[in-house]
């Protein structure tokens, strides 16, 4: 990746008074805008991916009082010319990226999160992607966070964590 916007995309951190691993914060260094997709659980969280770049979240379902009154439950960012949806997402994982994409109208790509697996494919036009969860095994193969990088294109990349 070397030229366009580089995003760094996390979501389900699920971390309950526990800091971010450092090799997550390692991994994000560079990125010039966060997407965190939901489930972060605590606001510390937030303020440690502040310190690395600007972060751009919305809410996911384990997230409540103060994320759940700050962030969105879906939201759209602009970067370089493109429409990003954000979304945590919701329901099974078989079909999700089909029921994520009646929630945004003209969006180049849907950053998503909920199911734990990484995903990063093109469907109908539209490039669906989620960095899987940095913190959990239980409903994936591996660890993991992702990248996009945004110019005339998207592309992404998922970062598998040790």
């Amino acid at each position: 990746m070397s030229e366009g916007v580089i995003l760094g995309v996390i979501s389900d951190t699920h971390l309950y008074r526990s800091p971010l691993p450092p090799r997550i914060l390692e991994v994000m260094r560079g990125a010039e805008l966060i997407l965190h997709a939901g489930d972060i659980v605590e606001m510390a969280v937030l303020e440690e991916l502040e310190g690395i770049a600007p972060v751009t979240a919305v809410a996911g379902n384990m997230d409540h009082g103060d994320l759940k009154e700050l962030l969105p439950g879906k939201r759209v960012v602009e970067v370089a010319g493109k429409r990003i949806g954000l979304i945590h997402g919701s329901g099974p994982p078989a079909q999700i990226t089909g029921r994520l994409r009646g929630e945004f109208e003209e969006v180049d790509a849907i950053v998503f999160g909920h199911t734990h697996q990484a995903y990063n494919r093109v469907e109908g036009g539209v490039y669906f992607f989620n960095p899987g969860s940095p913190t959990d095994v239980m409903f994936a193969p591996y660890r993991s966070v992702g990248f996009l990088e945004v110019g005339e294109e998207i592309r992404g990349r998922i970062v598998m964590l040790e």
